[in-house]
């Protein structure tokens, strides 16, 4: 059987979205005629713990592992945050105003740290994995980012051992929403840029989560290159609650997953308060269902918008209930970020909504590659971000259809995106990279 080294940050327990891509692949590799060994960090800083996704982990798997430096308490230290607390991602904040410590840690980040603070798990990585692959030969090597240093370290065994290369990429590197708070200065911007072109020249091949964010790939090389592919995210059969399904019956609109500033509806909460106010038997049966963490910014939008009543409020919880909870959901809300990069996020999660065959509601762009998928699969609609009007008569749809007892989804073609499926497009790459 060929074997396959992938370099990832994220690996139960650490929960989230980061861990769930590779996780799935690893799950199923071997049935494609690949072992899978697994390089990840003994001490990682994980924003949120789930153990329930170590059942996925397939038996007898080589999982190495070393310990990682990570300056994330001085940070805390610095903010004045306690060692335990957990450090959240995309800029979401949980007070009402970062202070100066926090702004000046921000720049620290984006300045010192390049391309991220896992920068000092390079050097030390590259030499444990040198002696390892001396001693233990695989076929290839993965490195999966963000963290992007991930991707460094694969540059490094690289260039010293000459080792086919597949470089994933489950979110962009310097046209990521945030790249722009970073507060960089040019000289950190043109390092940043630098790494990315290096990584994206060097790498037998690239794969991204999604169409815009290989073409923009491909436009920094210059040149339209065979070595770029596109694999989704995807869905997992075996996630989905095989038990008997009550749908809600409240009239929910549920969001499963963080709410960053960028993904706050504005227009989408102000459009809920003209229905409650026009209708109340409306007002009666909804019920605004958020399972993860919000950012200040959305209590505060939800306070001013007056829909604090309507909000069920769940801030985690374990993958293997995701799923029975979007499963009873009347209407699932895909909130992507309202940033120059819209058109090429494709979450994970909205694979897992495809998954559970419930309609769909995503404000976002409406030509961005979500809105492609939504409209081929026919799994929902897709609403731009601050267009009330269409949102307000979607709504109203699919509440007509839920006080009638016929509001189900229509989704088809949804097969190709099963973690199954995908796992075998990543084995034609890589039987490709090796040959």
């Amino acid at each position: 059987m060929k074997k396959v080294l992938i370099i990832t940050y994220y690996w139960p327990p650490s929960g989230g979205a980061g861990v769930q891509r590779w996780l799935k692949f690893v799950k199923y590799l071997r049935e494609f005629g690949w072992e899978p060994i697994v390089y990840t960090t003994e001490n990682p800083e994980a924003p949120v713990l789930d153990h329930s996704l170590e059942k996925d982990i397939p038996e007898n798997i080589t999982v190495l592992k070393t310990k990682i430096w990570e300056p994330y308490n001085l940070y805390k230290s610095f903010i004045g945050q306690k060692k335990e607390e957990k450090i959240n991602a995309g800029f979401l904040s949980e007070k009402e105003k970062p202070g100066m410590a926090e702004k000046i840690s921000v720049w620290i980040r984006g300045n010192w740290f390049i391309p991220d603070a896992r920068k000092f798990w390079i050097k030390p990585s590259v030499k444990f994995l040198a002696g390892q692959l001396k001693k233990n030969p695989v076929n290839a090597i993965v490195s999966t980012g963000p963290p992007h240093s991930m991707h460094l370290i694969a540059l490094e065994l690289k260039k010293k051992i000459n080792i086919p290369w597949l470089a994933d990429f489950r979110d962009p590197w310097t046209n990521i929403d945030f790249y722009k708070d970073l507060k960089l200065t040019k000289t950190a911007d043109a390092q940043h840029k630098k790494l990315e072109k290096e990584v994206l020249q060097n790498a037998d091949k690239v794969i991204s989560i999604g169409e815009t964010i290989s073409e923009e790939f491909k436009n920094i090389l210059g040149k339209q290159s065979e070595k770029f592919s596109v694999i989704t995210n995807g869905y997992d059969e075996d996630d989905l609650y095989k038990g008997e399904i009550i749908p809600d019956k409240k009239f929910s609109i549920a969001h499963i997953g963080s709410i960053t500033p960028s993904r706050n509806p504005v227009a989408l909460w102000k459009t809920l308060l003209e229905l409650v106010k026009e209708n109340s038997s409306f007002g009666n049966d909804l019920e605004i269902k958020l399972v993860g963490k919000a950012d200040v910014s959305v209590e505060k939008s939800l306070k001013e918008f007056d829909l604090e009543k309507f909000v069920n409020k769940i801030s985690y919880l374990p993958h293997s209930e995701v799923a029975k909870l979007q499963q009873q959901a009347q209407v699932l809300l895909l909130l992507l970020n309202n940033t120059p990069n819209a058109k090429g996020i494709l979450t994970g999660k909205f694979f897992e909504y495809l998954s559970v065959k419930r309609p769909i509601l995503c404000i976002g762009s409406e030509d961005g590659d979500a809105a492609k998928i939504i409209r081929e699969t026919t799994a929902g609609v897709t609403c731009d971000f601050s267009d009330s009007k269409k949102m307000q008569e979607e709504i109203l749809k699919l509440y007509s259809l839920y006080r009638e007892g016929k509001l189900i989804s229509y989704s088809k073609g949804i097969e190709k995106y099963s973690r199954k499926e995908l796992t075998k497009k990543l084995v034609e790459i890589l039987d490709k990279v090796i040959n």
